[in-house]
């Protein structure tokens, strides 16, 4: 049995994602209507937005938005990543997190140098324990 130090452990979350209230325009890409107009936090790999109306698991979206701090517009193609109902204690009602694809690499660096100094959203569950690195999968 092998030993692990804490040099390699490091946290399961993938992105840096902060709280944010920003206006945006997100639409089904099957028939370009309107679901949701305002994001609630964004990472460089997506974001969770208030929804308009019902989205599914899966379904392929477009997206507009400007990130703080910036007057430069972002379009970019996300798929419904998950659904909040907006039932559990800590909620902000139903909303939908959208992962993004085919960014740009200096897309990417522009939402990450805007998120830069801004707070993190609330913890909505307890963290996740540290995985080493040998564990994690590929």
């Amino acid at each position: 049995m092998s030993s692990v130090t804490s040099s390699e452990l490091e946290p399961v979350r993938r992105a840096f994602r902060r709280f944010v209230r920003i206006d945006c325009q997100v639409v089904r890409e099957h028939d370009f209507r309107l679901v949701g107009d305002l994001a609630l936090d964004l990472s460089t790999k997506g974001m969770l937005v208030r929804a308009r109306t019902r989205v599914l698991t899966g379904e392929e979206l477009l997206v507009a938005f400007r990130p703080p701090r910036s007057n430069r517009w972002i379009d970019a193609q996300g798929t419904v990543a998950r659904v909040v109902h907006g039932r559990r204690p800590g909620d902000t009602g139903l909303s939908f997190g959208i992962e993004f694809h085919g960014m740009e690499m200096e897309q990417e660096e522009l939402i990450f140098d805007k998120l830069r100094g801004m707070l993190a959203p609330d913890a909505m569950r307890p963290p996740r324990p540290l995985v080493p690195r040998s564990l994690r999968a590929a």
